[in-house]
Formats: C-alpha cells, structure tokens, sequence
C-alpha cells in the first residue's frame, strides 16, 4: 500500500463517524442478504436489482471503513471466481442469481477472506441440505432432481463472516 494509502487509512481508523458510517452499511447488507435469502427460499429467484444493491453497498462499505485500498484485489477476485464458476452454471449444476450472488459475494470477501467464507458457505448448505433431505425445508423438483435455493447458504457464510470481522 502506498504512503497515501497508509495515509487515508490512518484517517479512518480514527475517525468513529467513519466507523459507525460503515458498520451500519454492514447492518444494511446483511438486512438486504436476508430479504434476498428469504425470496429465494419462497420464489426461487434473486433479483438482479438486488445483486446491484448488494455491489453497491460493498463500494460505500470500502470508502467508509478505508478498504477502498484492497479494492482492485476483490474486484480481480470476484471476476475470476465468476469466470471460474460459469462452468457450474453452464452445467445447470447453479442457476444464474446464484452465480451474480456469489460474485458478488467474493467481491466483499475478496482474495484475503475467501478460505473462512467457503468453510461457512460449505457448513451452511450441509445444513440445508440436510433439511431438505429430511423434508424439513423446501426444495424444488425438476426434471427428477432437486434444486435447493443456495442464496440462504451464501447471505447465511456472508452475514457470520461481517460478525466475525467485527469482534
């Protein structure tokens, strides 16, 4: 990081308005990862509107709380884990909201906070998919396969990783 960098990130670590300014983004992304989790879990869609929010709270996140440096790493991170995952897309392994959801859920993990993230993401959709298999959760019959809303699993790991950041 260059000395500007070090510079503006000394600025917001000292300034509490900065740091309440982006706590209460992670508060606002984590109520939007639970209304687009409890749509998918009804309607098996995700919103693309949702997706941009999602983007774009991660942006005022990164300004408010001086992350704006790490920026071009989970930006380069997300595209790649994007790419990457378009192979389970193209073989309906994943549908498409699934796939913006979680690009954009790398976006906010980026490179340094992926491994926790896909431990949490991997517990959480054991778990629902043990719920579906006990019939405890709902899931949706297609073509003789079963197809599990994954946006729960995802905004579920997101929201326990933003807690853990802040203890």
């Amino acid at each position: 990081m260059g000395e500007l960098g070090r510079q503006l990130s000394s600025k917001y670590d000292r300034d509490p308005v900065l740091t309440i300014c982006s706590q209460m983004t992670l508060v606002l992304t984590a109520a939007t990862l639970f209304y687009v989790a409890f749509t998918d879990l009804k309607q098996f869609t995700i919103r693309n509107e949702l997706i941009l929010v999602l983007a774009g709270l991660f942006l005022v996140h990164a300004i408010f709380s001086g992350r704006w440096t790490d920026l071009p790493w989970n930006v380069a991170f997300a595209a790649l884990m994007f790419l990457i995952m378009l192979h389970s897309y193209s073989q309906n392994w994943m549908g498409g909201g699934d796939l913006k959801l979680l690009a954009v859920a790398f976006l906010w993990t980026g490179p340094f906070n992926a491994l926790p993230f896909a431990v949490l993401l991997a517990a959480f959709a054991g778990v629902h998919a043990a719920l579906v298999k006990f019939n405890w959760a709902s899931a949706q019959r297609v073509n003789g396969s079963v197809r599990i809303p994954f946006a729960p699993s995802i905004a579920g790991a997101l929201i326990v990783l933003f807690a853990l950041s802040l203890v």
